[in-house]
This record gives structure tokens, sequence and C-alpha cells, in this order.
């Protein structure tokens, strides 16, 4: 949670932007594999790149700001190009000024079984809550694909959002919560309610993926029509979380998610939070539960403890510690196996 440290190195813009050419943009967006490819065989892009500090120059992140600012998707690498060289103050100055802030709803697909698995009024705590959009599970329709057949959770009235997942394994209980206050920690919270942050939140996503594009519009409208208690701040700040959970209703069961946070948090400071987490009193005089998304090898918080070697793919979900299922990071399918 350190301020960005700069370190000029066209050398290594190049490298980054060509690894993701490689690895990360094939198959998944057309335009950003031909701005990736283009830089890094670009000296002088890289020169104005490496301007930006080295824990801000993702590729992602670069090209998100660029599409914000107003670089045009048709064109190709020239088109891009010709973009930043004009407006490089202002990209270096923008990409210096962001992180990257992965507010995917399809989470709550993830989420949903481990919530379910609670009982009574819900208050919930999301650290690392960037724009809400996670805040939100009793908002939105889900339509799990558990083999041949399709289990629908569905609010009352319908659901502007609709969450597809697959199911693997033994269908757990699903249900939606009831969610009666929500609120969130994030170094740069978002309001959905504000044009800007909105076109931030919605510039975030690929070019080619459309039905994302879409399902994100949808979260950030309901997120706007009932804004949560967003509170900029450190997730790993102990006094803060305390601070933020004493203001939940005592009659409510706080849940406090950590869903694709941890990573960024330096372990000592992880493993103080987490063990706060798992103390009775740790964050309130009332009982807290805690949910998490994590990579199985982030921390050794599992019950029982997790194998890494015969884990399999997906990331380890887990309710107070008790592993749950495996899931897709963003939640785009979850292995059951409590």
């Amino acid at each position: 949670m350190s301020a960005p440290t700069t370190d000029h190195d066209p050398a290594a813009v190049a490298d980054r932007f060509a690894r993701f050419a490689r690895d990360e943009a094939p198959g998944r967006s057309d335009v950003y594999l031909a701005w990736a490819e283009g830089v890094a065989v670009d000296p002088g892009m890289c020169e104005i790149l490496a301007r930006i500090p080295a824990t801000r120059r993702q590729p992602p992140l670069v090209f998100a700001v660029t599409r914000m600012l107003g670089a045009p998707l048709d064109g190709g690498y020239d088109a891009w190009a010709a973009f930043v060289r004009a407006h490089a103050a202002t990209v270096v100055a923008e990409c210096a000024a962001r992180t990257l802030q992965t507010n995917e709803p399809l989470r709550c697909a993830a989420l949903l079984p481990a919530l379910a698995r609670l009982q009574g009024p819900i208050a919930l705590l999301e650290l690392g809550a960037s724009g809400g959009l996670c805040l939100y599970p009793d908002r939105y329709a889900y339509r799990f694909r558990a083999g041949d057949d399709v289990v629908a959770v569905d609010p009352g009235g319908g659901a502007a959002v609709v969450l597809e997942a697959e199911l693997r394994g033994a269908v757990p209980d699903l249900r939606l919560p009831d969610v009666v206050w929500r609120a969130g920690i994030d170094l740069q919270p978002l309001d959905a309610g504000d044009p800007a942050d909105r076109a931030w939140l919605e510039g975030l996503v690929w070019p080619e993926e459309t039905a994302r594009a879409r399902r994100i519009a949808a979260a950030i409208d309901v997120a706007a029509a009932d804004p949560p208690r967003l509170v900029a701040g450190d997730a790993a700040d102990l006094g803060l979380v305390r601070r933020l959970a004493a203001e939940a209703p005592r009659d409510a069961a706080l849940v406090i998610t950590t869903p694709g946070v941890l990573p960024y948090v330096p372990r000592g400071r992880r493993d103080a939070l987490i063990a706060a987490l798992r103390a009775p009193g740790g964050i309130r005089p009332e009982p807290v539960h805690w949910i998490t998304l994590d990579q199985p090898a982030l921390h050794d918080a599992w019950t029982p403890p997790i194998d890494t070697g015969t884990w399999g793919p997906g990331f380890a979900l887990a309710l107070d510690g008790e592993v749950l299922a495996a899931a897709d990071p963003l939640g785009a399918w979850i292995d059951w196996r409590a």
C-alpha cells in the first residue's frame, strides 16, 4: 500500500508490454494486442511510458487511461500512439494517479453460496470495494449451470443484473441474503453516481468484452440508485476497519469480504488483518464472519490446510477459514467441495 515509485527504464516497459501481448491479450482483445505489440517495438513510446511510476504502468491500466482520455479504438496502433504522443503529460499524470480496480459483480456468484450458509439479516463490509459493485448480492439474479440443469435464484420483482456461472460438484444451498447495511473501504473509492467515476469503471473493461460491459453498466446503475457507505482508506488499517464495523447494526451478522484484495496487502499486515478477522472480538465485540476468495498459496488461514500441489485450478472460497469451493477468480465457475 506504499506510494508508487518511479523506475525510468524504457527497456523494462518494452519487455512488460511484449509479455502482455504474448501471454494475456491473445483471445481476449485484438485491440489491446495490437497496441501492446506496437509499444514493445516503439522506443519513443517506451520512453514516454517509462515516465509513469513502475507500479502504475500495467498495460491494462495504461490502455484504460488512454481510452478514458479519448484515444480512438479504431485506426490500430498508429492512431493510438499519435494520441498518446499528443497528450503524453496528461497520460503520465493520470496513470500515476490511478490503480487497476477489478470491480466485477460476477464475483457475487462465487460469494453467494457462502452467504447462503449464514442466517438472519446481514451487514456487509467489503475491503477493497472500489465502486461497491460486489456489495449487492441480494439485488442481482443468478443463473447457475449445473450439468444440464440451470438453477435460478431471483430477487423479488426481478433484477436488472443477471449473473451466469457454472456450478460443478454438488449443488449447495443457494438463496439470496438479507442485506440490511452495506459499506466498503478502498484507497480510491469510486462513486457510481459520478459520471467521471462511472466512465473509469466502464473503461477498465477491455474493448471486446461486450457482455461484461453490459453487466458492469447495469451494476453501476444499481449502486448509483442506492449508494453504499464507501470510505477512503487502507483496507488493512485495522483501526479504520474497526471504526467502520462499529457503524453496522448490532442485530445483524457482520460479514467482511476480501475478494481479490489480500494480494495487494504486505505479508505482515495481511497476517494481522486475517488474525483479527478470525479472532473473537478482533473486529467488534459481536461475532464477525469472514468470506474470502484467494489464491490457495496466498496465506495459510485455511481449514483444513490446502495442499496446493493437488488443489487444481481456481482460487479458494472460504467462510471463516473453512474452505467451501474452488472458484474462478472473477466468479465464472464454482467447484463446490464443502
